[in-house]
């Protein structure tokens, strides 16, 4: 169900036929995302950060996905590091305050990339408009994690982001520009979602049934959008610094986070009354 949810194509961009390519194939993607998640939380880096073309500024999707996952890895008794761009940092220290800069990945147990740019065939980075990305990416991280044996989840909704080449076949088949702008780098996992943010929300949603632990808590999206905004970060589909993700009204995103809390909390219930 969570899967199916954060899959839902609002925006139209495409991400529906792949995602069900990619579940028939990987019914359980979203469960072993969660499996590793929680196998391995107790030292995690978060990179995220999307800019976009021409202006190279950062998006408001990825971050608040971002810092809901490092919340979940604190309340389970681990330690998460942010990894993103300066203006996105300045925007969030007043919902957290352990970023890093250059991180020596060899430290971590769990690398996971939600809505950064993975480079293409090419070499170079994309946006969903076939526009080269010229400002530094990030993606790196995860291919010296790769290498290293450390493992990694990947969250994206376009087909251009880390993690995404695990898919490159169905990101060329659907998406549009798919041949230019499909990411080559792939994650062990890789969860798949309208809204990369929805992808992050439905990893902590996924996790938290696993463990009967609400960790989605009373995480306030609006509140961090609305911050992130007024840093001057622009919605991805719009290019102004709305309070919105995608091109889509807060109205809906809010939607589908209390839908989430509700399953998670339904399931947290029954899980109580077994236990009794």
């Amino acid at each position: 169900m969570i899967a199916h949810l954060i899959n839902t194509d609002v925006g139209g961009r495409g991400i529906l036929r792949l995602y069900l390519d990619y579940r028939r194939e990987n019914f359980n993607f979203l469960h072993n995302s969660a499996t590793m998640l929680l196998n391995n939380f107790k030292r995690v880096l978060i990179v995220t950060g999307f800019p976009i073309p021409p202006a190279d500024i950062p998006e408001t999707d990825g971050p608040p996905g971002a810092l809901a996952v490092a919340l979940a890895v604190e309340k389970l008794g681990g330690r998460a590091d942010i990894l993103t761009y300066p203006e996105i940092r300045g925007a969030l220290t007043e919902f957290w305050d352990s970023f890093v800069e250059r991180p020596r990945i060899s430290e971590y147990s769990l690398v996971i990339a939600i809505e950064t740019p993975g480079k293409s065939s090419d070499g170079m980075h994309y946006s969903m408009s076939g526009l080269e990305i010229k400002r530094e990416a990030l993606d790196g991280v995860v291919l010296e994690a790769r290498r290293r044996g450390i493992p990694t989840i990947g969250i994206g909704d376009g087909g251009n982001e880390a993690g995404m080449g695990k898919v490159r076949e169905l990101v060329v088949r659907y998406i549009p520009q798919g041949e230019k702008i499909a990411s080559v780098v792939e994650t062990d996992e890789l969860i798949t979602s309208a809204v990369s943010n929805w992808g992050a929300y439905g990893l902590v949603a996924e996790a938290s049934m696993l463990t009967g632990e609400n960790l989605l808590g009373d995480f306030d999206e609006v509140g961090i959008v609305k911050a992130l905004a007024e840093a001057g970060i622009i919605d991805g589909v719009t290019k102004r610094a709305d309070v919105s993700v995608d091109g889509i009204d807060m109205e809906v995103h809010s939607m589908i986070m209390k839908f989430l809390k509700a399953i998670v909390e339904q399931r947290v219930k029954d899980k109580l009354k077994l236990e009794l």
